[in-house]
């Protein structure tokens, strides 16, 4: 394992996306952590998401994250297709660019596998799975818990996440933005228009 496949909507990125995968970097040993954003698409129409950012501003978001962040990659492969691709297609394109991926996932997923997903055993026997705790779960237990999971276990690593990063997500990143935008447009009608950058771009200089 050289580096970690990192796959998500990153719908937007957020410092829980870049604190785990920089935990499992460092608990693993890999050089870097390749981050995959899936289709708009996809995310609207198979995931349900409330709203997706396009595929534009999402690449734009991680590319600006990483280039201050040595240790991370991302790839525009599967928005480049012209439908979602499997996660295991991906893997194989990746080592096909001479990288050697592991799967980077959230513990939130390991219920999905055994149902939900393809090449399962594929993806664990030939690349390898890195699986973060997210929320209360414990990995060995959800591990144990159907013997599908159970023949995986070989071949999953378990990283422990911090309690403070399994509760961000970027469902409430959306909620905070379109509040603040609702707001903003409700300042529209409560004040004259030139004042509106001085009130919402200056600085509390209040005294305390």
């Amino acid at each position: 394992m050289r580096q970690l496949a990192f796959f998500g909507a990153f719908n937007p990125p957020t410092l829980a996306h870049l604190n785990l995968a920089e935990l499992a970097l460092e608990q693993t040993g890999a050089e870097s952590v390749i981050f995959v954003p899936s289709r708009a698409d996809y995310i609207r129409e198979d995931q349900g998401k409330d709203r997706a950012f396009s595929d534009g501003e999402r690449l734009s978001l991680l590319e600006t994250l990483a280039r201050t962040r040595p240790w991370m990659q991302v790839c525009s492969w599967e928005m480049e297709q012209a439908s979602q691709p499997r996660t295991y297609e991906t893997l194989c394109h990746l080592r096909r660019e001479g990288y050697e991926p592991a799967l980077l996932l959230g513990s939130d997923k390991l219920p999905e596998l055994e149902h939900g997903w393809k090449h399962v055993r594929e993806i664990a026997e030939e690349f390898g799975i890195v699986c973060l705790s997210r929320g209360e779960d414990n990995v060995e237990s959800l591990l144990g818990q159907t013997p599908f999971l159970t023949s995986l276990k070989p071949y999953i690593r378990p990283v422990e996440a911090p309690g403070e990063t399994r509760q961000i997500s970027s469902t409430r990143v959306r909620r905070i933005l379109k509040e603040i935008r609702e707001l903003e447009e409700e300042m529209k009608t409560l004040v004259p228009g030139e004042l509106l950058p001085l009130l919402l771009g200056r600085e509390d200089t209040r005294a305390t």
